[in-house]
């Protein structure tokens, strides 16, 4: 490297406004102490990607940044599907090797942790669990999940109206389950016609994938208390951004659960942020580790959701870091939105590397770098790193020596972390499931109470009128089978004084009007619009 080219590197990244430290520039394999590398605090809601082979030190550098995160002052969340993540809430350990890394970087180093928030899906890891319920996803959400076709989507919209005017909560997934089985038994038959005649195969497509969700751990994800996602912008009382780390190891064969509470999750923030523009520090940044996790047979509709929320977030203050093996792993779309790049090492051992390899070259800046040859020939926590600069340009290409945590490489023991989440206020908030009547109950009441009804309805045998016609209310049919009656719901057993016609007209208006989601809707149309590019339906604090 020549003493222009390291000018050059010095001056695209010496910034006047606060900057969080990434390392030092690398001149072959020497660190260049007073050429510092960093990225401009400001500019982290600009989005970035953190890429590189197995074992080349991307979880680290992910560390790197949320710990200087925290100190800003900036609430941190991260996703943490090999369990290596959780050593950020423990001091680092000194060492000799540690050492020699720091005195070749000039870095001043001093052991210490960070304000951390273990949490899990459901009760599937040692964290706080997390859970939301069916009814905050809304059936157009869901339905991406669930991968459905347009007429399979209307369905479960239908479905959801119908739950909402019978009054039947849809709390987790078996409620959604007894509400689809109810309107395809004979008791629910009439209901089912009387919400637009959902054919009985729509119905049941929609119970298969419900099923596979639910195989995926979607029954412990769905529930109840629901997690409030201002929870993740809190700082602690010295006033640093705590980091929420949430363990996701047991369920990266899950990629639908896992995309399901993304969503959700961003879309629900998206709603509730308001708008901040260009801040001077972010308000959350998001790191998403094994993002090819997020992505794997995704659907188009997901994918354009992803692409919309990460297009649009930016201006609630909210940063979006991916973290993954290579850039073909992040939809073009996506990767386009993208500001940053920290590129560790890439591997080519086969003609699929090789391709790659290529494709990863060509997202960079123009540089005087053999960017091929370099980005093979980086060593363990060393990385090819441009950002977005203040003014919106991006910064020379600069090979990296990174900077080392201050907080524990590697998991924090599992005594460790169930001692930091039992005494967390966060776990004596969210981590009870609560099982509150549903639909799931309501609906068995409902079919027992008509069960009972009908059997004290029926003729005693050889009473007159046992014979010929059938019961309203129960008894016999023309051939013999016996009848149940049909299960009440409140609209149902109102009585009908008014005449027909003109008045029927207006209760139909009426029941809309007074339906909760209706409600919902003329209240917040800013939260309308937002449902309508994210699919969700939350119930509001």
């Amino acid at each position: 490297m020549t003493s222009d080219t390291v000018q050059q590197i010095k001056a695209g990244y010496t910034f006047d406004s606060p900057t969080l430290e990434l390392g030092v520039v690398l001149d072959s394999d020497t660190p260049v102490k007073d050429v510092p590398i960093g990225i401009p605090l400001s500019m982290l809601n600009r989005h970035g990607l953190i890429a590189g082979a197995t074992g080349t030190g991307k979880t680290v550098t992910l560390q790197v940044l949320a710990e200087q995160l925290s100190r800003a002052g900036v609430p941190v969340f991260a996703s943490d599907i090999k369990g290596d993540l959780s050593g950020v809430g423990a001091p680092g350990v000194a060492s000799d090797k540690l050492n020699k890394r720091l005195e070749a970087a000039g870095q001043e180093w001093t052991a210490s942790a960070n304000p951390t928030e273990f949490y899990t899906l459901g009760d599937s890891g040692l964290g706080t669990p997390l859970r939301a319920t069916v009814t905050s996803f809304g059936p157009i959400l869901l339905s991406k999940v669930l991968e459905l076709n347009d007429t399979q989507e209307s369905v479960l919209a239908l479905v959801f109206h119908y739950a909402d005017k019978a009054g039947l909560a849809l709390l987790d997934l078996s409620d959604l389950r007894e509400v689809l089985n109810f309107l395809t038994s004979a008791e629910g038959k009439e209901d089912l016609a009387g919400i637009g005649g959902a054919s009985k195969a729509s119905v049941g497509v929609i119970l298969r994938k419900i099923s596979e969700l639910s195989a995926q751990g979607g029954d412990i994800f769905f529930g109840e208390p629901e997690f409030d996602t201002a929870d993740l912008l809190r700082v602690d009382d010295a006033g640093a951004g705590i980091v929420s780390v949430l363990e996701l190891q047991k369920l990266s064969q899950s990629p639908a659960l896992f995309s399901t509470f993304l969503m959700w999750l961003l879309a629900d923030l998206f709603q509730d942020l308001p708008e901040v523009g260009d801040a001077d520090k972010p308000s959350l940044v998001f790191f998403f580790d094994e993002a090819h996790l997020l992505f794997a047979d995704a659907s188009k509709a997901f994918l354009q959701s992803v692409t919309q929320t990460v297009r649009l977030i930016r201006s609630k203050g909210v940063g979006v870091f991916f973290v993954t093996q290579t850039p073909g792993d992040v939809p073009d779309d996506v990767l386009a939105q993208l500001g940053s790049r920290i590129q560790h090492q890439l591997r080519a051992h086969t003609p699929n590397d090789a391709k790659a390899l290529k494709a990863t070259v060509q997202t960079f800046p123009k540089s005087d770098f053999d960017l091929e040859e370099l980005l093979t020939t980086l060593g363990i926590g060393e990385a090819v790193v441009t950002v977005m600069d203040p003014e919106g340009a991006p910064t020379p290409v600069a090979p990296t020596r990174m900077r080392a945590p201050e907080s524990k490489i590697g998991p924090m023991g599992e005594d460790e972390v169930r001692a930091a989440v039992k005494t967390s206020a966060q776990f004596a908030k969210y981590g009870e499931a609560v099982d509150r009547e549903s639909a799931r109950e309501i609906l068995a009441a409902r079919l027992e109470k008509g069960s009972t009804t009908a059997e004290a309805e029926q003729p005693a045998e050889g009473a007159p009128g046992t014979t010929g016609g059938s019961s309203t209310s129960g008894g016999s049919t023309d051939d013999g089978s016996t009848r149940t009656s049909k299960v009440e719901f409140p609209e149902d057993s109102a009585p009908r004084s008014e005449p027909r016609g003109k008045k029927d007209e207006e209760n139909i208006f009426s029941q809309v009007v007074k339906s909760s989601a209706f409600k919902q809707f003329t209240r917040t149309a800013a939260r309308e619009i937002a449902r309508g590019l994210f699919g969700t339906s939350r119930r509001r604090r």
